[in-house]
């Protein structure tokens, strides 16, 4: 078999991320790869896939069957991952099969990589955001096993952070939308709940499959109340417009309480902003605050 050659976008991400340990990550690449594939009895099946964490193997078991071969580089959000698939056993979705503790390596269940969610939000949008509804109701219906990180550390850790926020904007409409949405979160953070929760449940996340028409992959788990899931589908293919639409369909689909819901999707609006003033922004990004505006606003009258 031919040495594995990493893609140069993920040794450049690990690099501009990580730092040296990047580079050893991506220097260890090859030899875990073939580590794996002899340990597990696989064989090379396809092209190599990446995101920024991680390199996908496209692989085939001893008996036949298909699967990928899941090289990761450990961090505080992956590594539930094994925890969380576990937990969920499949039921909305990927399979695990295997998993390595010591370097996290995982093989999970073949999906079909070429097909995620974004294709039918182009054709139907309503039915796109209703599919991660759906799917949300199935995997946060499991309690969270012990030991993941919380959202009530999470969301006391981003209040404490509000103040130093607050200085480091520029704009004083920036700064009463950040403190709009710190109010929400306190009104909630002391019953952060306890669902199992996939943190990162956008369109590129949920792949066709062979056993389900759509099933969720690459979890980035914490144990939590449901509402704070609902982001990532809010702003995918975002438009200020959609925003209520899609937030009261999620809310429908995963039979959320909607207050609740609102509280925790301003809190996750929360936790971009604050990385954003993290990273050196003094302003606030515009499509978050069109979010905080919509979720604020008195909901319309029928007549």
């Amino acid at each position: 078999m031919d040495r594995l050659e990493v893609p140069r976008e993920l040794a450049e991400a690990q690099v501009r991320y990580n730092g040296d340990a990047g580079r050893e990550f991506v220097a260890a690449l090859p030899a875990r790869a073939a580590e794996f594939l002899e340990r597990w009895r696989l064989r090379r099946a396809g092209p190599v896939m990446h995101g920024v964490t991680a390199l996908v193997l496209p692989v085939e078991r001893a008996d036949g069957s298909g699967a990928v071969l899941k090289l990761v580089s450990l961090d505080e959000e992956c590594v539930g991952e094994p925890v969380a698939l576990r937990a969920w056993d499949g039921d909305g979705c990927v399979r695990l099969l295997e998993h390595d503790p010591q370097t996290g390596t995982l093989l999970l269940e073949r999906l079909d990589a070429g097909r995620d969610l974004a294709e039918l939000a182009r054709r139907d949008a309503r039915q796109a955001v209703r599919v991660v509804g759906e799917l949300l109701a199935r995997l946060t219906a499991v309690p969270a096993p012990a030991g993941l990180r919380g959202l009530g550390e999470m969301a006391a850790g981003m209040l404490a952070d509000v103040p130093g926020a607050l200085g480091r904007l520029v704009d004083e409409r920036d700064r009463r939308l950040l403190r709009d949405c710190a109010a929400a979160v306190a009104e909630v953070a002391g019953e952060p709940g306890d669902r199992l929760l996939h943190w990162d449940l956008h369109y590129g996340n949920v792949l066709a499959g062979g056993r389900e028409p759509w099933l969720a992959i690459d979890p980035k788990p914490l144990a939590g109340d449901p509402g704070f899931d609902l982001l990532p589908a809010i702003v995918n293919n975002f438009r200020p417009q959609d925003v209520r639409w899609r937030f009261d369909l999620l809310t429908e689909a995963a039979g959320l309480d909607r207050e609740r819901a609102r509280a925790w999707t301003l809190g996750r609006v929360l936790q971009n902003c604050l990385w954003d003033v993290e990273d050196g922004e003094e302003r606030l990004d515009e499509e978050q605050l069109a979010v905080v505006d919509v979720l604020l606003a008195p909901p319309r009258l029928r007549g």
